[in-house]
């Protein structure tokens, strides 16, 4: 198994910034791909962001493009996800997750990082 945990949620301005980590542990040799997604209040969960965890390409969500970046954290088996040019309707609770294919469904979550922007 492995075991996600988000931080670094919080309250931001529309236009500010925040960073958003996701410390992976237990079985990270067989993670091939990490995601972030987020689920807004009475919208369905969406995907954002994800990260191939050797090669480190990286994909992306129309809405988010130029504004988020992925990474891979420097700490060992994180994934930062760099979160600028905020906006109200970037509010919600974000998640990482892990698959172990190429394709598929992601197998392991996160708890959540809830991350509120104000205009």
């Amino acid at each position: 198994q492995v075991q996600l945990v988000e931080s670094g949620g919080g309250l931001a301005q529309a236009g500010g910034s925040l960073r958003l980590s996701c410390a992976a542990s237990g079985r990270t040799f067989s993670i091939y791909t990490m995601g972030w997604f987020r689920q807004a209040p009475g919208k369905e969960r969406e995907f954002i962001s994800s990260i191939t965890w050797n090669a480190g390409t990286t994909t992306y969500t129309d809405s988010v493009k130029g504004r988020f970046t992925i990474s891979r954290g420097n700490a060992k088996n994180t994934v930062d996800l760099q979160m600028n040019s905020l906006k109200p309707e970037d509010t919600a609770v974000y998640y990482c997750a892990v698959r172990q294919t190429p394709v598929g469904m992601y197998a392991y979550w996160g708890q959540g990082t809830q991350v509120t922007v104000s205009s």
